[in-house]
């Protein structure tokens, strides 16, 4: 197989399969967690729980809170909430970026593919051109 040969192949091809073959299950757990984290669902819950941990926090501060204003536990677990999932949303974006790579690089042969066949084609309308000139000066 030709240099040409092996490009035209490597254009044809499925750019995202040998993205999906290489995922780790820690990498796929990624994929997973940062969909979830990222999510409109995931916010909402987040807020309905710092509303209920202030909420209830605050109603028992006349008793016995738990964790009183100005909630340092609920500091820490969100702290710790971010510690984790910040490293964890890195670690998708990366592999994004890899996968966005691929496909530039997967774009990038597929256009000079497009191009070769661009110039083959003006050169032989250029052919055939030429032939119709010689044929109509006859």
């Amino acid at each position: 197989m030709s240099k040409k040969d092996s490009s035209n192949h490597k254009a044809n091809g499925n750019v995202h399969l040998p993205y999906h073959q290489k995922l780790t299950l820690g990498q796929r757990a990624a994929d997973k967690i940062t969909t979830y984290g990222g999510s409109w669902y995931f916010i909402g819950l987040l807020f309905f729980y710092i509303a209920v941990w202030a909420g209830v926090n605050s109603w028992l501060l006349a008793y016995r809170p738990l964790d009183p204003y100005p909630y340092i536990l609920l500091n820490l677990t969100l702290s710790m909430l971010a510690a984790i999932q910040g490293p964890i949303i890195l670690m998708s974006q990366n592999r994004l970026a890899e996968r966005d790579r691929l496909q530039a690089k997967y774009d990038y042969l597929v256009d000079r593919k497009a191009e070769r066949e661009i110039q083959e084609l003006q050169k032989e309308l250029k052919r055939t051109q030429q032939m119709l000139m010689k044929t109509s000066r006859k």
